[in-house]
Protein backbone atom coordinates (compact mmCIF):
# COMPACT_ATOMS: atom_id res chain seq x y z
CA UNK A 1 0.00 0.00 0.00
CA UNK A 2 1.19 3.81 -0.61
CA UNK A 3 -0.40 6.37 1.40
CA UNK A 4 -1.24 9.91 -0.58
CA UNK A 5 0.57 12.64 0.14
CA UNK A 6 -2.60 14.17 1.87
CA UNK A 7 -2.40 18.05 1.70
CA UNK A 8 -6.62 17.96 2.49
CA UNK A 9 -7.83 21.41 4.25
CA UNK A 10 -10.25 18.78 6.64
CA UNK A 11 -11.15 16.25 7.05
CA UNK A 12 -7.14 15.68 6.80
CA UNK A 13 -4.44 13.60 7.40
CA UNK A 14 -4.13 11.54 10.86
CA UNK A 15 -1.08 9.58 11.77
CA UNK A 16 -0.55 6.06 10.46
CA UNK A 17 0.39 4.66 13.79
CA UNK A 18 -3.24 5.96 15.35
CA UNK A 19 -5.16 4.49 12.26
CA UNK A 20 -3.07 1.50 13.10
CA UNK A 21 -3.92 1.01 16.95
CA UNK A 22 -7.43 2.25 16.01
CA UNK A 23 -7.60 -0.85 13.81
CA UNK A 24 -6.27 -3.30 15.84
CA UNK A 25 -8.70 -2.24 18.38
CA UNK A 26 -12.00 -2.10 16.10
CA UNK A 27 -13.18 -5.50 16.25
CA UNK A 28 -12.05 -6.07 20.43
CA UNK A 29 -11.78 -3.05 22.25
CA UNK A 30 -9.46 -3.97 25.50
CA UNK A 31 -11.10 -7.61 25.39
CA UNK A 32 -14.63 -6.08 25.88
CA UNK A 33 -15.25 -8.17 22.60
CA UNK A 34 -17.00 -4.83 20.90
CA UNK A 35 -15.53 -2.28 19.01
CA UNK A 36 -15.40 1.54 20.84
CA UNK A 37 -18.29 1.88 18.11
CA UNK A 38 -20.65 -0.12 19.50
CA UNK A 39 -19.73 0.51 23.33
CA UNK A 40 -22.39 2.25 25.52
CA UNK A 41 -21.56 5.88 26.41
CA UNK A 42 -22.66 4.92 29.96
CA UNK A 43 -20.72 2.14 30.41
CA UNK A 44 -17.28 2.31 32.39
CA UNK A 45 -15.14 0.85 29.47
CA UNK A 46 -16.11 4.32 27.61
CA UNK A 47 -16.51 6.50 30.68
CA UNK A 48 -12.45 5.87 30.77
CA UNK A 49 -11.69 6.57 27.45
CA UNK A 50 -13.43 10.27 27.58
CA UNK A 51 -11.13 10.42 31.27
CA UNK A 52 -7.81 9.66 29.01
CA UNK A 53 -9.00 12.07 26.42
CA UNK A 54 -9.53 15.08 28.91
CA UNK A 55 -6.56 14.27 30.99
CA UNK A 56 -4.16 14.16 27.93
CA UNK A 57 -5.84 17.43 26.52
CA UNK A 58 -4.96 19.50 29.77
CA UNK A 59 -1.68 17.66 30.15
CA UNK A 60 -0.69 18.69 26.56
CA UNK A 61 -2.06 22.28 26.43
CA UNK A 62 -1.81 23.40 30.33
CA UNK A 63 -5.28 24.03 30.73
CA UNK A 64 -5.54 25.43 34.35
CA UNK A 65 -8.31 24.28 36.81
CA UNK A 66 -9.98 27.44 36.04
CA UNK A 67 -11.14 26.09 32.95
CA UNK A 68 -13.74 23.24 31.97
CA UNK A 69 -13.05 20.66 28.94
CA UNK A 70 -16.32 19.74 26.72
CA UNK A 71 -16.45 17.52 24.07
CA UNK A 72 -19.31 18.87 21.75
CA UNK A 73 -20.94 18.09 18.60
CA UNK A 74 -21.92 20.70 15.42
CA UNK A 75 -18.48 21.68 14.86
CA UNK A 76 -16.90 25.22 15.19
CA UNK A 77 -19.81 26.81 13.18
CA UNK A 78 -22.17 25.93 16.01
CA UNK A 79 -19.81 27.85 18.47
CA UNK A 80 -20.37 31.09 16.31
CA UNK A 81 -24.14 30.66 17.75
CA UNK A 82 -23.55 29.48 20.84
CA UNK A 83 -21.11 31.70 22.04
CA UNK A 84 -23.42 34.72 21.73
CA UNK A 85 -26.25 33.73 23.01
CA UNK A 86 -24.77 32.29 25.86
CA UNK A 87 -22.37 35.49 26.74
CA UNK A 88 -23.68 38.27 24.79
CA UNK A 89 -25.33 40.57 27.16
CA UNK A 90 -27.92 43.44 26.53
CA UNK A 91 -25.87 46.58 27.25
CA UNK A 92 -22.80 44.61 26.35
CA UNK A 93 -21.24 44.68 22.44
CA UNK A 94 -19.72 41.33 20.90
CA UNK A 95 -16.10 42.78 19.20
CA UNK A 96 -15.01 40.50 16.29
CA UNK A 97 -11.53 40.47 14.39
CA UNK A 98 -12.80 39.76 10.66
CA UNK A 99 -9.41 37.76 9.24
CA UNK A 100 -11.31 35.74 6.83
CA UNK A 101 -14.53 33.55 5.54
CA UNK A 102 -14.95 31.90 9.22
CA UNK A 103 -14.56 34.95 11.49
CA UNK A 104 -17.07 36.64 9.34
CA UNK A 105 -19.49 33.54 9.70
CA UNK A 106 -18.65 33.33 12.83
CA UNK A 107 -19.86 37.56 13.57
CA UNK A 108 -22.97 37.07 11.12
CA UNK A 109 -24.04 34.49 13.47
CA UNK A 110 -23.54 37.00 16.54
CA UNK A 111 -25.95 39.68 15.15
CA UNK A 112 -28.44 37.26 15.96
CA UNK A 113 -28.32 37.93 19.65
CA UNK A 114 -27.18 41.59 20.46
CA UNK A 115 -24.82 44.18 18.97
CA UNK A 116 -21.72 43.52 17.18
CA UNK A 117 -18.73 45.11 16.24
CA UNK A 118 -15.67 45.30 13.84
CA UNK A 119 -12.68 46.14 15.79
CA UNK A 120 -10.35 45.27 13.03
CA UNK A 121 -10.25 44.18 9.53
CA UNK A 122 -8.21 43.35 6.41
CA UNK A 123 -10.96 42.35 4.02
CA UNK A 124 -9.75 45.77 2.15
CA UNK A 125 -6.46 43.59 1.32
CA UNK A 126 -7.25 40.45 0.68
CA UNK A 127 -6.91 38.91 4.01
CA UNK A 128 -2.95 39.10 3.35
CA UNK A 129 -2.41 39.78 6.91
CA UNK A 130 -3.46 39.64 10.77
CA UNK A 131 -4.18 43.05 12.27
CA UNK A 132 -2.81 45.06 14.83
CA UNK A 133 -5.28 44.81 17.76
CA UNK A 134 -4.77 46.18 21.17
CA UNK A 135 -7.25 46.46 24.44
CA UNK A 136 -7.09 50.42 23.66
CA UNK A 137 -8.36 48.86 19.99
CA UNK A 138 -11.75 48.11 21.72
CA UNK A 139 -15.20 50.14 22.84
CA UNK A 140 -15.64 50.42 26.58
CA UNK A 141 -18.85 48.29 26.48
CA UNK A 142 -17.05 45.26 25.37
CA UNK A 143 -18.65 42.21 26.93
CA UNK A 144 -16.08 39.85 24.75
CA UNK A 145 -13.54 39.73 22.01
CA UNK A 146 -13.68 37.09 19.67
CA UNK A 147 -10.68 36.09 17.12
CA UNK A 148 -10.19 32.96 15.05
CA UNK A 149 -6.11 31.96 15.33
CA UNK A 150 -5.54 30.40 11.69
CA UNK A 151 -7.18 31.15 8.36
CA UNK A 152 -7.50 27.84 6.41
CA UNK A 153 -8.63 29.70 3.52
CA UNK A 154 -6.11 32.43 2.81
CA UNK A 155 -3.39 30.82 5.06
CA UNK A 156 -2.97 33.84 7.54
CA UNK A 157 -2.16 32.68 11.62
CA UNK A 158 -1.81 34.81 14.81
CA UNK A 159 1.96 35.05 15.74
CA UNK A 160 1.32 36.03 19.28
CA UNK A 161 -1.70 37.22 21.18
CA UNK A 162 -1.69 40.94 22.49
CA UNK A 163 -2.88 41.20 26.45
CA UNK A 164 -6.51 42.16 26.69
CA UNK A 165 -7.02 42.69 30.07
CA UNK A 166 -10.29 42.03 31.69
CA UNK A 167 -11.93 41.48 28.62
CA UNK A 168 -13.02 37.85 28.14
CA UNK A 169 -11.23 36.59 24.90
CA UNK A 170 -12.87 33.93 22.76
CA UNK A 171 -10.81 32.00 20.18
CA UNK A 172 -11.85 29.63 17.06
CA UNK A 173 -8.86 27.46 17.03
CA UNK A 174 -10.10 24.95 14.87
CA UNK A 175 -7.14 24.84 12.46
CA UNK A 176 -4.27 25.19 14.84
CA UNK A 177 -5.38 23.97 18.29
CA UNK A 178 -2.30 22.17 19.58
CA UNK A 179 0.28 23.05 16.93
CA UNK A 180 1.95 25.13 19.07
CA UNK A 181 2.44 26.39 22.28
CA UNK A 182 -0.39 28.66 23.63
CA UNK A 183 -1.19 29.85 27.05
CA UNK A 184 -4.39 29.03 28.06
CA UNK A 185 -4.59 31.05 30.64
CA UNK A 186 -5.35 34.30 28.13
CA UNK A 187 -8.25 32.94 26.77
CA UNK A 188 -11.75 32.99 27.91
CA UNK A 189 -13.25 29.90 25.74
CA UNK A 190 -10.86 28.18 23.26
CA UNK A 191 -12.95 26.16 20.53
CA UNK A 192 -12.60 23.88 17.37
CA UNK A 193 -13.48 21.00 14.75
CA UNK A 194 -10.99 18.25 15.50
CA UNK A 195 -10.80 17.27 12.04
CA UNK A 196 -7.66 18.72 11.81
CA UNK A 197 -5.18 18.60 14.14
CA UNK A 198 -7.28 16.19 16.51
CA UNK A 199 -8.91 13.36 14.75
CA UNK A 200 -11.37 12.60 12.70
CA UNK A 201 -14.31 14.94 11.87
CA UNK A 202 -18.06 15.06 14.60
CA UNK A 203 -16.03 16.33 17.79
CA UNK A 204 -16.02 19.92 18.47
CA UNK A 205 -13.18 20.79 21.00
CA UNK A 206 -14.62 23.92 24.20
CA UNK A 207 -12.20 24.83 26.89
CA UNK A 208 -14.64 27.29 28.64
CA UNK A 209 -13.11 29.31 31.79
CA UNK A 210 -15.41 28.63 34.53
CA UNK A 211 -16.21 31.90 36.05
CA UNK A 212 -17.99 32.62 32.73
CA UNK A 213 -21.13 30.80 33.88
CA UNK A 214 -21.53 33.79 36.52
CA UNK A 215 -22.47 36.14 33.63
CA UNK A 216 -24.54 33.38 31.63
CA UNK A 217 -27.52 34.27 29.75
CA UNK A 218 -30.97 33.17 30.56
CA UNK A 219 -33.87 30.96 29.02
CA UNK A 220 -31.38 29.04 26.90
CA UNK A 221 -32.47 25.72 25.15
CA UNK A 222 -30.86 22.92 26.98
CA UNK A 223 -28.79 21.36 24.51
CA UNK A 224 -27.31 25.40 23.43
CA UNK A 225 -26.37 25.79 27.53
CA UNK A 226 -23.45 24.75 28.39
CA UNK A 227 -24.19 24.33 31.97
CA UNK A 228 -26.14 21.56 30.56
CA UNK A 229 -22.95 19.70 29.61
CA UNK A 230 -20.37 20.77 32.24
CA UNK A 231 -22.77 18.98 34.58
CA UNK A 232 -22.83 16.22 32.45
CA UNK A 233 -19.80 15.96 31.74
CA UNK A 234 -20.58 15.89 28.15
CA UNK A 235 -22.57 13.27 28.24
CA UNK A 236 -25.96 14.09 28.50
CA UNK A 237 -26.67 12.97 25.19
CA UNK A 238 -25.05 10.58 22.87
CA UNK A 239 -21.53 11.98 22.34
CA UNK A 240 -19.34 11.17 19.02
CA UNK A 241 -18.05 7.98 21.12
CA UNK A 242 -15.79 6.84 18.10
CA UNK A 243 -14.24 10.84 17.42
CA UNK A 244 -13.45 10.87 21.09
CA UNK A 245 -11.88 7.55 21.41
CA UNK A 246 -9.55 9.05 18.00
CA UNK A 247 -8.80 12.08 19.93
CA UNK A 248 -7.53 10.14 22.58
CA UNK A 249 -5.12 8.38 20.44
CA UNK A 250 -4.09 11.31 18.49
CA UNK A 251 -2.79 12.94 21.95
CA UNK A 252 -0.94 9.95 22.54
CA UNK A 253 0.79 10.14 19.53
CA UNK A 254 1.64 13.77 20.61
CA UNK A 255 2.89 12.55 23.89
CA UNK A 256 5.17 9.84 22.46
CA UNK A 257 6.13 13.15 19.31
CA UNK A 258 7.78 15.03 22.17
CA UNK A 259 4.62 17.04 23.13
CA UNK A 260 3.56 20.17 22.10
CA UNK A 261 7.35 21.61 22.01
CA UNK A 262 8.24 18.49 19.65
CA UNK A 263 5.10 19.27 16.98
CA UNK A 264 5.68 22.57 17.32
CA UNK A 265 9.27 22.50 16.23
CA UNK A 266 8.29 20.24 13.00
CA UNK A 267 5.77 22.48 12.03
CA UNK A 268 8.28 25.03 11.42
CA UNK A 269 10.53 22.58 10.07
CA UNK A 270 7.51 22.07 7.36
CA UNK A 271 6.68 25.33 6.78
CA UNK A 272 9.69 26.11 5.88
CA UNK A 273 10.36 24.02 3.57
CA UNK A 274 7.51 25.09 1.07
CA UNK A 275 7.92 29.18 2.44
CA UNK A 276 11.86 29.02 1.89
CA UNK A 277 11.10 27.97 -1.49
CA UNK A 278 8.73 30.43 -2.13
CA UNK A 279 10.78 32.99 -1.61
CA UNK A 280 13.70 31.82 -3.89
CA UNK A 281 11.38 31.76 -7.04
CA UNK A 282 8.66 34.19 -5.97
CA UNK A 283 7.90 35.14 -9.41
CA UNK A 284 6.59 31.27 -9.95
CA UNK A 285 4.92 30.43 -6.61
CA UNK A 286 3.30 33.89 -4.81
CA UNK A 287 2.69 33.18 -1.22
CA UNK A 288 -1.05 35.00 -0.30
CA UNK A 289 -0.07 35.79 3.00
CA UNK A 290 2.15 38.37 4.21
CA UNK A 291 5.81 37.46 5.95
CA UNK A 292 4.45 38.42 9.30
CA UNK A 293 1.08 36.40 9.07
CA UNK A 294 2.24 33.38 7.66
CA UNK A 295 0.52 30.06 8.72
CA UNK A 296 2.51 27.32 9.38
CA UNK A 297 -0.96 25.08 9.09
CA UNK A 298 -2.09 26.40 5.46
CA UNK A 299 0.32 27.37 3.04
CA UNK A 300 -1.62 29.22 0.18
CA UNK A 301 0.11 30.78 -3.22
CA UNK A 302 -0.69 31.95 -7.08
CA UNK A 303 1.30 30.95 -9.95
CA UNK A 304 1.56 33.05 -13.28
CA UNK A 305 -1.78 32.31 -14.44
CA UNK A 306 -4.92 29.58 -14.48
CA UNK A 307 -3.51 27.56 -17.22
CA UNK A 308 0.01 26.86 -15.52
CA UNK A 309 -2.00 26.37 -12.04
CA UNK A 310 -4.56 23.70 -13.52
CA UNK A 311 -1.39 22.22 -15.09
CA UNK A 312 0.42 21.99 -11.41
CA UNK A 313 -2.61 20.48 -9.83
CA UNK A 314 -3.24 18.17 -12.24
CA UNK A 315 0.34 17.07 -12.22
CA UNK A 316 0.71 16.78 -8.64
CA UNK A 317 -2.40 14.45 -8.31
CA UNK A 318 -0.84 12.47 -10.64
CA UNK A 319 2.06 11.70 -8.52
CA UNK A 320 0.06 11.30 -5.72
CA UNK A 321 -0.36 14.85 -3.84
CA UNK A 322 -4.17 15.02 -2.78
CA UNK A 323 -5.55 18.48 -1.53
CA UNK A 324 -3.59 20.92 -3.27
CA UNK A 325 -6.92 23.30 -4.51
CA UNK A 326 -7.30 26.68 -3.17
CA UNK A 327 -10.73 27.04 -1.53
CA UNK A 328 -13.19 27.30 -4.27
CA UNK A 329 -14.09 30.99 -2.54
CA UNK A 330 -10.46 32.17 -4.02
CA UNK A 331 -8.77 29.80 -6.46
CA UNK A 332 -4.99 28.99 -6.60
CA UNK A 333 -3.06 26.68 -4.35
CA UNK A 334 -3.12 25.43 -0.72
CA UNK A 335 -1.02 22.75 1.06
CA UNK A 336 -2.76 22.19 4.71
CA UNK A 337 0.36 21.34 6.66
CA UNK A 338 -1.61 20.08 9.88
CA UNK A 339 0.48 17.88 12.57
CA UNK A 340 -0.25 14.72 11.13
CA UNK A 341 1.32 15.61 7.98
CA UNK A 342 4.85 13.75 8.08
CA UNK A 343 8.06 16.21 6.70
CA UNK A 344 8.57 13.75 4.32
CA UNK A 345 5.95 14.74 2.50
CA UNK A 346 6.40 18.39 3.10
CA UNK A 347 9.97 17.71 1.70
CA UNK A 348 8.29 15.43 -1.80
CA UNK A 349 6.15 18.40 -2.09
CA UNK A 350 8.75 21.26 -2.42
CA UNK A 351 10.77 18.56 -4.48
CA UNK A 352 8.30 18.46 -6.65
CA UNK A 353 7.32 22.03 -6.98
CA UNK A 354 11.14 23.33 -8.13
CA UNK A 355 10.99 20.13 -10.39
CA UNK A 356 8.01 21.64 -11.91
CA UNK A 357 9.43 25.38 -12.08
CA UNK A 358 12.23 24.01 -13.70
CA UNK A 359 10.14 22.20 -16.44
CA UNK A 360 7.88 24.40 -17.22
CA UNK A 361 11.21 27.05 -17.57
CA UNK A 362 12.91 24.17 -20.24
CA UNK A 363 9.26 23.97 -22.11
CA UNK A 364 9.01 27.52 -22.82
CA UNK A 365 12.78 28.32 -24.09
Amino acid sequence: MVRAHNFNAGPSALPLDVLKKAQEELIDFKGTGMSVMELSHRSKEFEDVLADAKDRLKKLMEIPDTHEILFLQGGASLQFSMLPMNFLQEGKVGAYVVTGSWSKKALKEAKNFGETVVVASTEDDSFTHIPEVTVNTLPENTGYLHITTNNTIYGTQWQDFPDFGDVPVFADMSSDILSKKVDVSKFAVIYGGAQKNLGPSGVTIVILRKDLLNQQNSGLPTMLDYTTHIKANSLFNTPPTFGIYMLSLVLEWVEQNGGVEGIQKRNEEKAALLYDLMDEFPEFYTPHAQKDSRSLMNVTFTMPNEELTKDFLQKAKAEGFIGLNGHRSIGGCRASIYNAVPIETCQALAEFMKAYREAHLQSVK
